[in-house]
């Protein structure tokens, strides 16, 4: 399936904040929305998208199992509560949000109640998130190769995960990156703010510019109709060999993303 290159991310906003995120984003031409069970707003945008007037086969909506919900009777009555939540009766694709933390299901059975929702129609494609390439490599020889959408992790100019990234492009597994701006992070580094100027672009654009030029999908957030605005303009910038070479020097492995009770053994 074609994963589409930028979209809005949805973690940390709710209720109005996000009808208003989503009404703002859907009304400046973005299609796809990520969001999760666990960030507990579904239903606020489900209610964003009851109210717009984008066709739902125009849209392309991803949602992720929470932990709590891996075990084979629980993924699917999981996942029609979330389409339930969203007002539709698929989403386009559906990920595992963490590995099981401790292994306390085991991936065969989640994965395999993932598999058993796309073919009762539910979702159009699964995938996972956070993901190493162990674990990776475990869900391939589980589902398949060329089952897997994508591995939405945490990329970034500060946390550039090169290992991760040319094992899923040797395997034809897209990466979603989610936190490309490191949560705010990068919008002041020097670098980034040079390349920006040349192009008389903001940073935020450019480290959005980085991750699409490397093939990865990207899902920036905001609450501010003109940086949803803003950041759409990324995908019309063109970044130039040396200016990619540069932002690769600021790989520091610094990730923001890293709770104790459910991070893997990072690659």
């Amino acid at each position: 399936m074609n994963l589409p290159a930028f979209g809005l991310g949805t973690f940390r906003l709710k209720g109005q904040t996000v009808f208003d995120a989503v009404t703002n984003a859907l009304a400046l031409g973005y299609r796809a929305i990520d969001t999760a069970q666990i960030y507990e707003n579904e239903a606020d945008i489900g209610r964003a998208l009851a109210v717009s007037n984008v066709k739902r086969d125009e849209l392309f909506l991803t949602t992720k199992i929470w932990v709590d919900n891996f075990a084979q009777d629980k993924l699917i009555p999981s996942l029609k509560e979330s389409l339930s939540r969203l007002g539709t009766d698929h989403v386009d694709l559906t990920l595992i949000h963490w590995p099981s933390p401790g292994n306390a299901v085991p991936m065969a059975e989640y994965l395999g109640a993932l598999r058993e929702a796309r073919e009762q129609g539910l979702t159009r494609a699964i995938g996972v998130s956070n993901f190493t390439i162990a674990l990776l490599q475990q869900a391939m020889g589980i589902v398949g190769p060329g089952e897997l959408a994508t591995n939405q992790v945490e990329l970034s100019p500060y946390l550039q995960n090169r290992k991760l990234a040319e094992f899923a492009r040797a395997q034809d597994i897209a990466l979603t990156s989610y936190m490309t701006l490191a949560y705010g992070k990068v919008l002041g580094d020097p670098v980034l703010a040079g390349i920006a100027q040349a192009h008389g672009a903001t940073t935020a654009q450019v480290a959005l510019a980085w991750a699409m030029q490397q093939g990865y999908a990207v899902i920036p957030s905001s609450t501010k109709r003109e940086h949803l605005a803003s950041n759409m303009k990324a995908r019309e910038l063109r970044l130039s060999d040396d200016e990619m070479a540069r932002i690769a020097t600021l790989d520091r492995n610094d990730r923001q993303a890293n709770p104790a009770s459910l991070a893997p053994a990072w690659d």
